[in-house]
């Protein structure tokens, strides 16, 4: 069984996909800490983002692993957490660019389509049940005013040691809102047959309900 989650930055995917595979009992597979990490990995490497052979050098030599610890998503690349550090301004600035590359993303949805295929998930990004599962059993599709997303995303920094006003993280979001939705690559888009959840006025706990109740409604 696939559930698949997208919707904007900041909307409640990660928090609410967590939780609805914790209640199901099954793997919660965070597509956009992938993306994280290797934009991590190829800033750290100082390379261009468009030399396809330094690039898919570094992909190769990469191994992501992501588990849960004491209620914590935990993100791992090459055996070193950075868990807090896929979450920087400056991975947050350069993600969507990542993400954007076409060789970039056929290779993590490779290793997706490998996770999704062996295991029951709920997988959580912006082009899953239009691009990595289209055929998923049940897909949603996450919304919210950007003020409240902004709001959230503040929230994140800040436990993180990152200081911005309201009004940057917002302006970064409209950006990202922008390069997401107008990439040529698997750009964010609501699949036909995704039920569509506003999260601006739900608690985590409703979002979460939402999508469990409508799943055994289904069933």
């Amino acid at each position: 069984m696939i559930i698949a989650i997208d919707g904007l930055a900041a909307s409640g995917k990660s928090t609410t996909a967590k939780l609805v595979a914790k209640k199901l009992s099954i793997t919660y597979l965070d597509t956009g800490a992938m993306y994280r990490a290797v934009t991590l990995q190829l800033l750290r490497s100082k390379i261009d983002f468009d030399n396809i052979d330094k690039v898919s050098a570094i992909l190769d030599d990469m191994i992501i692993d992501m588990y849960d610890y004491k209620g914590a998503n935990i993100v791992k690349l090459n055996d070193e957490d950075i868990s807090n550090q896929i979450r920087s301004a400056t991975v947050t600035k350069h993600v969507s660019e990542v993400s954007a590359l076409l060789f970039v993303r056929k290779s993590m949805v490779s290793m997706q389509r490998k996770i999704g295929h062996n295991n029951d998930c709920v997988v959580e990004g912006r082009d899953i049940g239009t691009i990595v599962f289209p055929n998923a059993d049940y897909k949603f599709y996450m919304i919210a005013n950007i003020r409240m997303r902004a709001q959230r995303r503040l929230k994140e920094m800040n436990q993180i040691g990152i200081n911005k006003s309201l009004d940057e993280v917002i302006s970064d979001l409209k950006i990202r809102d922008y390069m997401d939705s107008n990439r040529d690559n698997s750009p964010l888009r609501k699949a036909k047959d995704a039920v569509e959840i506003d999260t601006s006025k739900l608690s985590i706990i409703k979002q979460v309900n939402k999508i469990i109740n409508h799943v055994k409604i289904i069933k």
